[in-house]
């Protein structure tokens, strides 16, 4: 390679040869040839100068060439960057901070990867209503949280109101708890996600339409997992502590969710959107607590639970 600027010897030789006193080759006639600014003409064997200038115009055209060059290889990027969906079309970048994960396994993969590694803390906020599931997937999930709790790891755990009725869910809570996680319960729609170490963020989709139903996005983004650990703790302070004893009361678990929704602002069918319900499963349970209460319309159970103790149950 040659450097950007003459050397003196590679000066002085030049200069000796335009004047024609022409030194034996060397290395730096090579590059002086490599420059175009001499050249050996084998008959008389020797070397000749050329201009200057013809040698500097040169050196620009090739300059310009290989910019050329350049250029027309930057333009390809977006062209090949746009082919990545026909590559994998089972992911979609939202971004260089966030990943839609398409399948529940792959959901389940990724959150495994970023659990393995988390030292500081998890929260989670599980909106949905309580089920049966397989006991030993239950056991591994507990088990999994007892282990990052005796590595040091804080655990939060937000979760729906009436995971203290299912035996099950209760159970594993309970195990979690005794172990040293915390935990606390809400009524009503809140949204479903998982945050470790403040870093990554893991909710469900809201942005492709016909995906499955447990695909999701990773999100990375440092203002998008900060807003969600600030959402994360608005709710946490709103929500009750968490208690396996059923807590007697005039309302029943699922009749208080339905109550914070109305008192949101939602109309029954929307209500029973929001909460996966019916819109009969609704309106059978606010008759119900009509009923219990004796009073006759929705007005009156309202205005009820407006200062009602229930408001401070699970």
């Amino acid at each position: 390679m040659l450097s950007k600027d003459l050397s003196p010897e590679q000066i002085a030789t030049y200069r000796a040869i335009a004047i024609g006193n022409p030194p034996e080759p060397s290395l730096v006639t090579e590059q002086l040839a490599e420059l175009g600014l001499i050249e050996w003409h084998p008959h008389e064997a020797t070397w000749v100068a050329h201009d200057p200038r013809a040698a500097a115009r040169g050196l620009m055209g090739e300059a310009l060439e290989e910019l050329t060059e350049l250029v027309t290889r930057i333009r390809r990027v977006p062209a090949l960057d746009a082919l990545a969906s026909d590559y994998d079309p089972h992911r979609m970048y939202g971004g260089p901070s966030s990943e839609f994960l398409a399948s529940r396994a792959a959901m389940n993969d990724r959150i495994g990867q970023v659990a393995a590694s988390t030292s500081i803390s998890i929260m989670t906020a599980q909106p949905g209503e309580p089920a049966d599931r397989d006991p030993q997937i239950v056991a591994l999930g507990v088990q999994r949280t007892i282990d990052v709790l005796h590595a040091g790891t804080e655990v939060r755990g937000l979760y729906n109101s009436l995971a203290a009725a299912h035996p099950q869910t209760a159970a594993s809570i309970d195990a979690m708890v005794d172990a040293g996680s915390a935990a606390r319960t809400m009524s009503g729609s809140f949204p479903r996600m998982m945050i470790f170490d403040s870093r990554h963020l893991f909710i469900d989709n809201h942005v492709v339409s016909g995906a499955e139903a447990d695909s999701g996005w990773h999100v990375t983004d440092r203002g998008s997992v900060a807003w969600a650990v600030h959402v994360f703790d608005a709710l946490w302070n709103r929500a009750a502590r968490w208690s396996s004893v059923p807590v007697g009361g005039a309302t029943t678990g699922r009749q208080r969710q339905i109550l914070v929704e109305l008192e949101a602002g939602y109309t029954t069918q929307q209500a029973a959107r929001r909460l996966g319900l019916g819109e009969r499963t609704v309106t059978g349970e606010l008759s119900a607590l009509r009923s219990a209460l004796g009073m006759r319309t929705l007005y009156q159970v309202m205005t009820w639970w407006a200062t009602s103790l229930d408001r401070d149950l699970p």
